[in-house]
């Protein structure tokens, strides 16, 4: 059994068994017939995934991950808020007349900041700590810039993280207030392992332990039939994950430079209802 399905089963199940129904409580969210969309959630939900030992794939459902690396990049490298800008259209809907987003995700990460070694953004200063730092304790980026967020057409989900090494082992903590469980968790936690990946083999570091602390992990009333599907299935075990090794640059890598081998999956083609 792939470890992330363990995780992503076992959450599933304590949330519909012990979590809390927004039912009777105003929310903001709605679906597009412009019923509101109520969730039941947990607050706190901590996991972590040992990288060194296998990527957290699910198999009760395929996850895409040319596509889930695509997004990392056009946040982390391309630094952009355009949906023009990716080749996927998960965006689409928040996105003006021009494809902007506003000044979200992308956009904070391309601004430069000053430090005491020069002028970088945040993804610059991190592989730069990675080298020259890495046993401090202050490598970590954030994009949940609250001057801004009247002029994000959504606020970050997936707003911080940390990284730490140890030893010849790079760590990460991704800190996200709020997860979709069906439509985004396997998804978000495939690409950010990505990420961690990225990240360690360009520093000349190993992937350790990426730990995603969730918030608000919730899984909207619509969604519950099809989840209870997914986690009654069998999982199978993780599969290879393969990263191109010439890669030393951070920005040489592509969507093309990742694959999974041996990957198999249970078939799911239901299509999910999006709340906005």
């Amino acid at each position: 059994m792939s470890f992330a399905d363990k995780v992503f089963i076992d959450t599933c199940k304590d949330i519909l068994q012990n979590g809390f129904w927004d039912t009777e409580l105003e929310v903001r969210p709605k679906w597009e017939d412009g019923t509101p969309a109520h969730t039941v959630k947990k607050f706190g939900v901590v996991n972590r995934y040992d990288l060194s030992k296998e990527f957290p794939a699910l198999t009760v459902r395929k996850t895409f991950l040319k596509s889930a690396v695509d997004e990392i990049l056009w946040i982390w490298q391309k630094k952009s808020n355009n949906v023009n800008d990716l080749r996927g259209n998960i965006w689409d809907a928040w996105a003006d007349e021009n494809g902007s987003i506003g000044k979200a995700y992308g956009y904070q990460m391309g601004i430069k900041h000053h430090y005491k070694e020069g002028d970088m953004d945040q993804v610059d200063r991190v592989l730069y700590d990675l080298k020259h730092n890495p046993q401090s304790r202050r490598i970590l980026t954030n994009i949940y810039v609250h001057q801004d967020l009247s002029e994000m057409a959504l606020y970050p989900c997936a707003y911080s993280m940390t990284f730490n090494v140890t030893g010849k082992k790079l760590n990460a903590i991704l800190n996200q207030r709020s997860q979709d469980m069906l439509a985004a968790n396997g998804w978000n936690v495939c690409q950010y392992a990505a990420l961690v990946c990225m990240f360690a083999q360009v520093s000349g570091l190993e992937p350790g332990e990426f730990v995603h602390v969730i918030a608000d992990a919730h899984i909207y009333d619509r969604h519950v039939p099809i989840v209870e599907e997914l986690i009654s299935r069998e999982p199978y075990d993780a599969p290879d994950f393969v990263m191109d090794k010439s890669i030393t640059d951070f920005y040489k890598f592509t969507r093309d430079s990742f694959s999974l081998e041996n990957y198999k999956y249970h078939e799911f083609n239901e299509k999910i209802p999006v709340a906005i």
